[in-house]
């Protein structure tokens, strides 16, 4: 089995990526780019992200999208809890600013509850789980997808006016032009360049991730650059912890309970589940970059924390899971290898010890 990139042993519960990015975070800390450097920065980080959403274009099958419109219901169940339930809880998170969460911070809360859903993660802890790890592919595909549009629709509904970085209608262009074309250019494109991505897959996690890392690094030195940084206290950042524990309870809770409600079968309840309360930091990040621009720094934070944390929980929770199944799958296996007259020994027991006698 291919060991991930930037994997750390299985003993430690914390992401290797994070890691990197944390890394990132310090080396931009002591040495921002500055200057000619900035410039420089600022240019390459612009393509890494049209690079980004040029191969997730590439390399997302039409085909199989189609095919998993089939499971309607349960793909419009994701998206509702991807771009409806957590940009309202979002929203109603205001009410705490500014006693418990800065202006810069709610901001940066308020952006995590607008990205689409993460994709790998969901689809290895459904697998983990014993949930319907085809639906969880279609179900983070979709929302990568709708995402690309709505969280920078919903951006300008809910973030214009209310400390969004200077995000205005005009930073709708940016993101037609470095997100939006490029997936579009993939999808295009994929009928000849796929069979290349394919084969080297390993080398273009390499490249997505490295992307990424230097989105952070130019977001980051701006923030150094300017300041950001003193406007945030350690205690401060506790409370954007709390506050994001008490979000991924809610909708850890909320998904689960909701499906079961629905109706759906317990494969399909997981896949909700996981889809349904997680967010993308790599779909987050370069949006971030395009959105924010040099104010990126500390509306990423929340996002950032919100990854690690919800990795943690849910790899937990699949656990759960899959001892879960194991268990009942043991319990029906015992039951159907039981001989017919000891199935039948049971009802005939309850009907003597009412004073019946068997008949």
């Amino acid at each position: 089995m291919r060991r991930p990139l930037f994997a750390l042993p299985s003993w430690l519960p914390v992401d290797g990526y994070i890691l990197a990015l944390v890394g990132t975070v310090g080396l931009a800390a002591l040495l921002p780019a500055r200057g000619p450097a900035a410039t420089v920065a600022d240019g390459a980080s612009t393509a890494a992200v049209a690079l980004l959403f040029f191969l997730y274009g590439a390399r997302l099958s039409t085909r199989e999208a189609m095919a998993g419109l089939r499971h309607w219901r349960l793909h419009l169940t994701v998206l509702a809890c991807t771009f409806a339930v957590f940009p309202v809880l979002g929203l109603a998170a205001r009410v705490l600013v500014p006693h418990v969460l800065p202006p810069t911070l709610y901001t940066g809360l308020l952006f995590l509850c607008l990205v689409p859903s993460t994709v790998q993660s969901s689809i290895a802890f459904t697998s983990l789980a014993r949930g319907n790890v085809a639906a969880a592919i279609c179900a983070g595909s979709f929302s990568s997808l709708v995402g690309i549009v709505v969280t920078p629709l919903l951006a300008g509904l809910v973030l214009h006016g209310d400390g969004g970085g200077g995000f205005s209608a005009g930073s709708l262009l940016p993101i037609v032009c470095q997100l939006l074309l490029p997936f579009v250019a993939g999808q295009l494109l994929r009928r000849w360049i796929g069979p290349f991505l394919t084969r080297h897959k390993k080398a273009l996690g390499y490249v997505d991730r490295g992307s990424i890392l230097l989105v952070v690094y130019t977001a980051f030195s701006a923030g150094m650059v300017q300041g950001i940084w003193h406007q945030v206290s350690p205690l401060r950042l506790l409370c954007l912890l709390g506050v994001e524990a008490v979000l991924l309870a809610l909708m850890l809770t909320g998904t689960s309970y909701g499906a079961e409600k629905l109706g759906f079968s317990r494969e399909d309840r997981i896949a909700i589940t996981f889809a349904g309360s997680k967010k993308s930091l790599a779909a987050g990040l370069p949006m971030a970059s395009v959105l924010f621009g040099a104010q990126a720094g500390l509306a990423v934070l929340p996002l950032m924390l919100f990854h690690q944390m919800q990795l943690m929980v849910c790899a937990v929770l699949a656990k759960q899971f899959a001892a879960r199944a194991e268990r009942d799958r043991d319990t029906d296996t015992a039951a159907d290898a039981r001989p017919a007259s000891d199935r039948d020994a049971a009802p005939r027991a309850e009907r003597t010890a009412v004073g019946g006698s068997p008949r």
